[in-house]
């Protein structure tokens, strides 16, 4: 059955839009993703979180299909339990990295994500996860992050706001890698040239569609290349400035079921 609409791929970013504040999906969300799927469309989860952090709630959605993880350094298949492609940060750059955004403002603490369906957060000495739901693994020394392949750093400042400690990183750092900001207490470092968009569009092209299929929904600068690609870009009520500011629509906050309102109606009762 064709989608009722021009859209027939759904990307929604799960922090700040999809979730709610205790990590949570909706009865409403789940009844518009479930008239999603019965119109023949498809929804894609893009998000910053690692593919291990993402499959519980692909189960809780009833997902086998792709997910778009690690701020798109990751295509997980959750039906096969597999990456369909994965891109991993350099650790030497990564540590370089770290050194210069530390010669300018002082020290900053570090967690790191592993690469591959099984991988670990680490967390060094000082590190405080934005998120207390998600696992981690705390190490003893900066050194022990570099232990297997990783798909992005996560910085925190004691001192520095997140957009702050954004724009520095972004200043000094240069071609190491891409910085971006995903959340409150979530400034990260990944492989340069990847962005959400990367990952959304290998995924999309893996399902045989393009973004003038597409309808995408964030709240962080970190979903503004995503909204660059996709043909409509819908901001959160709760999002950041900086995304609101290039969205084509914007819509109620995370706690309001903003996504479920728009789908609601694209996607009405027949």
């Amino acid at each position: 059955m064709a989608a009722p609409t021009a859209y027939s791929l759904i990307a929604t970013d799960l922090d700040g839009t999809l979730l709610r504040g205790d990590d949570t999906l909706s009865d409403r969300s789940l009844v518009a993703l479930a008239r999603v799927a019965a119109a023949g469309a498809r929804h894609l989860v893009v998000t910053g979180r690692p593919a291990p952090r993402v499959r519980p709630l692909l189960d809780d959605l009833g997902s086998e299909g792709l997910a778009v993880c690690g701020q798109g350094a990751q295509v997980y298949d959750a039906g096969a339990d597999c990456l369909l492609w994965s891109v991993t940060l350099d650790r030497e750059l990564a540590e370089t990295a770290l050194g210069k955004i530390e010669a300018e403002i002082g020290q900053v603490y570090a967690a790191v994500d592993q690469d591959g369906v099984d991988g670990l957060t680490l967390i060094e000495p000082g590190y405080l996860m934005p998120h207390p739901t998600l696992p981690a693994v705390r190490v003893g020394r900066r050194d022990d992050l570099w232990s297997a392949p990783i798909s992005k750093v996560l910085l925190r400042h004691p001192d520095l706001s997140d957009d702050e400690l954004a724009a520095t990183a972004r200043g000094v750092i240069g071609s190491l890698a891409t910085v971006t900001m995903s959340g409150p207490g979530t400034v990260e470092l990944q492989p340069c040239g990847i962005t959400k968009a990367t990952g959304l569009a290998l995924a999309a092209d893996h399902l045989g569609l393009g973004p003038e299929h597409t309808i995408a929904f964030g709240d962080m600068p970190n979903d503004i290349p995503m909204f660059d690609w996709a043909a409509h870009g819908v901001a959160m009520a709760n999002a950041h400035p900086e995304l609101q500011a290039v969205a084509d629509e914007i819509t109620l906050s995370n706690e309001d079921d903003g996504v479920a309102v728009v789908l609601e109606r694209l996607f009405p009762l027949r």
